[in-house]
């Protein structure tokens, strides 16, 4: 939380540029329509330690007129009714002024700056000066690759200054108060953070499968410095993409969440019922949200029971099919470049399209745990405050029942919650053999 005095630092610093960036348009439309000299007032000085937004002004060296341009994209967000001048109406047209361009939103019945609307304020009548700031809308600008600054198109086929200018979310959110703001799940972000109380030590997999995981672990460590200062970045693609595959509960929605804590990154879960979307082209929109946050963020994003997505493509029968194999393309380009750690999760390897698995960097088997694996399961998963009874051998009951982890945990839930039924700190047998015997009938399967 932001404490009152830096609240107070911060709202002073943005009175300030706000009034600023008023009288440059105050400035302009002067300019533009009694053809007075258009003469920008002194900026207010950067000279705030301790805020984010001018330190970065210091840092990056920006100039008056990028600081103008990131000051309107931010206005609809902190100072809204600053940009209501530019509704004034042409009189000769009976509608608004081209030159200003601007959009207005569904809900938000405020002005939201375009291209057009920066390039306006920036150089007014001047084509000259209109081609020389075009370069700030270049996407090698800094507003673009240090993820400042967003372009959202409206319609396709439409004049590149029609894109409606925008300030980032995690920029916006650093400046005003100092951090990044936790996303909230939702249509507009179909991801959960996947996080997890258990640590790496109580992770019990399978030894081989462990071996596996140590070249990710040593890209989540080593990988930047691989790419940079060992000067692959020449010949290797960004990024690393995994794919864990194996039954159901034998650890890979665990493992995935236990990386956060061996990388310091945050892992997110992919929610693919909201991502899949019945009507064409919004799957990809709904995707594009989180690959653009994750790529800002350097998070891990996990895509569980993945095959929804990235599955076999389908003989191409009707229209549906061929855009559900484009949007099965366009999955597979974006993975690709993506500079980060993507993670796919099937039950079976065969179900995930050949496509994206010649570009998997490592693919890692989960298997049912053995004998060995299964008694330690037991063993370490039971409460400390719960006993067992006298009747029940742990090494019979791993070696009896082929079971996965995520089973085990279901059946010690099951039993823990009867014996506290029954006022009692004891772990029956009849309820554990009850909880054993739920669990192979789930999976259609006989114990026997």
């Amino acid at each position: 939380m932001v404490n009152k005095k830096n609240r107070q630092s911060v709202s002073h610093v943005f009175e300030a540029e706000f009034d600023w960036l008023f009288k440059v348009i105050e400035q302009r439309l002067n300019n533009y329509f009694h053809d007075k000299p258009f003469i920008i007032p002194v900026p207010p000085s950067p000279d705030n330690p301790d805020n984010v937004y001018h330190r970065q002004i210091r840092e990056f060296s920006f100039g008056t007129g990028e600081r103008i341009v990131l000051l309107l994209a931010m206005a609809p967000h902190v100072r809204p009714q600053l940009l209501d001048v530019f509704f004034t109406r042409n009189k000769e047209l009976s509608r608004g002024f081209t030159e200003f361009g601007g959009l207005q939103g569904k809900a938000y019945s405020g002005f939201l700056p375009t291209v057009e609307t920066a390039l306006f304020v920036l150089s007014g009548h001047s084509l000259e000066q209109r081609l020389s700031m075009m370069n700030m809308f270049d996407p090698d600008h800094l507003f673009f690759k240090g993820h400042m600054l967003q372009l959202h198109d409206v319609e396709t086929d439409e004049p590149f200054t029609a894109k409606r200018l925008d300030v980032c979310e995690d920029f916006l959110n650093q400046s005003l108060f100092g951090h990044p703001l936790e996303p909230m799940f939702g249509s507009g972000f179909p991801a959960r953070r996947l996080e997890s109380k258990l640590t790496w030590e109580d992770l019990v997999l399978d030894p081989y499968t462990r071996e596996q995981l140590d070249e990710l672990m040593a890209w989540l460590c080593f990988g930047n410095e691989l790419l940079t200062e060992w000067e692959l970045h020449r010949k290797l693609m960004p990024g690393y993409r995994c794919l864990f595959h194996g039954p159901p509960g034998t650890g890979k929605s665990l493992t995935a969440s236990l990386l956060s804590q061996v990388s310091s990154r945050r892992v997110y879960r992919i929610d693919l019922s909201m991502v899949i979307s019945k009507y064409i082209g919004d799957t990809e929109k709904n995707l594009e949200k989180v690959f653009t946050q994750a790529e800002e963020r350097n998070w891990i994003l996990f895509f569980d029971e993945a095959d929804a997505l990235f599955g076999k493509r389908t003989q191409v029968s009707d229209s549906h099919d061929r855009f559900a194999n484009q949007e099965t393309s366009y999955l597979l380009q974006r993975v690709e470049v993506f500079p980060g750690v993507v993670i796919l999760s099937s039950n079976l390897r065969s179900n995930i399209d050949e496509a994206f698995s010649r570009r998997f960097q490592s693919i890692i088997h989960f298997p049912m745990p053995d004998k060995k694996l299964r008694k330690q399961l037991w063993s370490q998963s039971f409460s400390s405050r719960s006993t067992l009874a006298d009747d029940i051998d742990i090494d019979e009951i791993a070696a009896k029942y082929e079971l996965s982890g995520g089973a085990i945990m279901n059946v010690i839930r099951f039993c823990s919650l009867m014996a506290m039924k029954r006022n009692s700190t004891e772990i029956s047998r009849s309820d554990l053999e009850q909880g054993i015997y739920r669990e192979f009938s789930k999976e259609g399967r006989s114990p026997d």
